[in-house]
């Protein structure tokens, strides 16, 4: 399955497999998007794989938003690699 973004408001909903090649999908929709809202909230409850480059592109999304101090919010029981790389942050 391909990645597919849907959103309303500031609540993004990412369905699919965000890997190296659909890469490019998350970084267009997400670019520069602190310059336009506050608060985002992501669910990737729908996700059902994610290699390393999507979980480098989904930190450096919450790196930007600590950057612009803006709030990130990310919700749902997606990837185990998501969680075990922000628990090794909070961690070091």
């Amino acid at each position: 399955m391909d990645l597919r973004i849907s959103n309303c408001n500031n609540f993004f909903k990412i369905k699919g497999i965000l890997n190296k090649n659909s890469l490019e999908v998350f970084q267009n929709e997400f670019n520069n998007i602190f310059e336009k809202v506050n608060n985002l909230t992501i669910s990737i409850q729908d996700i059902e794989s994610m290699d390393r480059y999507g979980v480098n592109a989904l930190a450096a999304l919450h790196n930007e938003a600590i950057q612009k101090n803006k709030s990130l919010s990310i919700i749902g029981l997606g990837c185990k690699d998501l969680y075990n790389h922000f628990k090794a942050e909070n961690a070091a």
